[in-house]
């Protein structure tokens, strides 16, 4: 089976009690059998620990949340218990694996980082070379969807070119584009979705409020030498969601989707930028964090998007 991944990706590397937004907050922690039959196995206090914080109610084994959704092995350091006692060798698959995905494809498992992490959407953001997709093995034949994926890269990747014209090439050569809805519009469409956490509502509500205001030529202008992280932002997304349309028709209105998802982290940028003088990498790391935990870990909000970009 064909392996692909970001050339990125190995250098990721958990910063565990130095994040801000630790992913043993406020998630629920789903356990494999697998790893379910190691903990009913394992002795002493930690075993004990285990089995006591372990409930199979519902739909899948999963552990029990504490006290404002804490993972009830995260110590007050923010330090995983099982790691230092155990190792890491026996934390449950979505742990081991988080933030990482999988698209599994009929010919090929393509793999990245997701940007839900805070750690994970710094190497992506700050990566300055152009994005390289690193194929193990070759691949049975040539995909349409597929190979139009790699044009739409390129296009984005044309830093002889502005961002904004990039996206517009990007769109173009997929038929599509996002007329059907004013900023204003698209934005409520955002606020109407599902939310995890009410800071990114504030952030919309907030856009919606000022994005008239913004001074968007000044922020074009300030914002020019940093125009790559919204390269691999675009690039990111399109990496993760049009691989999985099931046609090519379908592949397009995930360009759309990509290009949307730009559009509302730049305007809000302006719109920040404009309010407080300054915008830095970080708060553009949490901007996309934000998006990427609201709409990429939510099928439902997902889905709604796409339903409204065809």
């Amino acid at each position: 089976m064909t392996q692909v991944f970001p050339d990125y990706y190995n250098h990721f590397r958990c910063i565990a009690d130095k994040c801000k937004h630790n992913c043993c907050i406020g998630w629920e922690i789903d356990i494999d059998e697998d790893t379910a039959r190691l903990y009913s196995s394992i002795e002493g206090d930690i075993g004990t620990a285990l089995r006591e914080n372990i409930s199979t109610q519902g739909d899948c084994t999963h552990f029990v949340l504490r006290e404002g959704d804490r993972c009830p092995f995260l110590t007050d350091r923010n330090l995983c218990r099982i790691i230092n006692e155990l190792g890491e060798d026996h934390l449950c698959h979505i742990c081991a694996q988080h933030p990482r995905f999988h698209n599994q494809l009929p010919d090929r498992i393509e793999s990245g980082l997701g940007m839900c992490c805070e750690e994970a959407a710094r190497l992506i953001l700050t990566h300055s070379s152009p994005t390289t997709l690193i194929t193990e093995d070759e691949p049975c034949g040539e995909d349409e969807i597929i190979a139009l994926r790699d044009r739409v890269i390129l296009i984005l990747q044309d830093r002889s070119l502005d961002i904004k014209e990039r996206v517009t090439n990007a769109l173009n050569l997929c038929g599509t584009n996002l007329t059907s809805r004013t900023t204003s519009q698209w934005i409520d469409l955002f606020i109407s979705l599902e939310r995890l956490d009410e800071k990114w509502t504030e952030i919309l509500e907030l856009v919606r409020r000022k994005h008239t205001c913004a001074d968007t030529n000044g922020f074009d202008i300030y914002i020019k030498e940093r125009q790559t992280e919204y390269e691999q932002l675009l690039v990111y997304l399109i990496y993760r969601h049009m691989a999985n349309a099931p046609t090519l028709e379908d592949a397009c209105p995930r360009v759309a989707l990509a290009a949307l998802c730009y559009e509302i982290i730049y305007t809000a940028a302006a719109v920040l930028w404009t309010e407080n003088g300054s915008f830095d990498t970080e708060q553009q790391i949490e901007l996309c964090r934000m998006l990427s935990s609201e709409i990429e870990y939510s099928d439902e909000n997902l889905y709604i998007l796409l339903d409204n970009l065809y």
